[in-house]
């Protein structure tokens, strides 16, 4: 079997367990039923998911990322601003799943235990930086963390916000999204500020040096 086959049956089977997985949790019990119902057999959920909800969630995290690109490649971007883009890409990477927060949900409250710890945070650290690379972002200096960090605080904080969310639409979630962004956009201006306020470092080391002539 292809390296393409066996992604497309674990997309098959993910998909499938998502409604099962409220009732059933991440385990093999509601991979099983995915199984089945995308016309595979129950075996089939433990070949291509050995380790359970471990690679299930990894899976799941993974094809989540890969939707958001191609949701993002249906859009114009061209005359988009820089922070019109990310938000749009992490409404698209959340609307999709609208009716599957329950799993959502479920998925992240395993996030604490040892074994989920590692592929929790290769996942999270995975859908920013698609985010950032599906809006165009070539960084590779210093800029490149730093992005990534701030992203990943803009995402996590929508993503708790819209678990609860009970308003028309998300509309409340966007709305949060966006004053997230605001605030992030605001901290290059704070810093400029900061430096502005501060004296010359060169003035500072010259200043220096005249008193400690003076003492001499």
């Amino acid at each position: 079997m292809s390296t393409a086959q066996r992604t497309a049956q674990q997309d098959s089977i993910i998909t499938a367990t998502l409604p099962h997985v409220i009732f059933d949790g991440w385990g093999l019990t509601a991979l099983k039923r995915g199984a089945v119902e995308a016309g595979l057999k129950e075996s089939d959920a433990e070949r291509l998911f050995p380790n359970g909800a471990r690679d299930a969630v990894a899976h799941f995290i993974a094809l989540a990322d890969r939707l958001m690109v191609e949701d993002l490649a249906t859009h114009d971007l061209s005359k988009l601003k820089h922070r019109e883009k990310i938000a749009l890409v992490v409404r698209l990477r959340l609307e999709r799943w609208t009716a599957q927060r329950d799993a959502v949900r479920r998925a992240l409250a395993l996030a604490p235990l040892p074994s989920m710890a590692a592929p929790s945070l290769q996942g999270w650290y995975g859908t920013v930086d698609a985010m950032w690379r599906a809006v165009g972002d070539k960084s590779i200096d210093f800029s490149f963390y730093t992005k990534r960090m701030l992203l990943a605080g803009i995402y996590g904080g929508t993503l708790l916000y819209w678990l609860n969310d009970k308003s028309a639409d998300c509309a409340a979630t966007w709305a949060f999204l966006d004053r997230g962004i605001d605030d992030v956009m605001q901290i290059p201006k704070l810093k400029s500020r900061v430096q502005s306020r501060l004296p010359d470092p060169r003035r500072l080391v010259e200043r220096l040096s005249a008193l400690k002539m003076r003492r001499a």
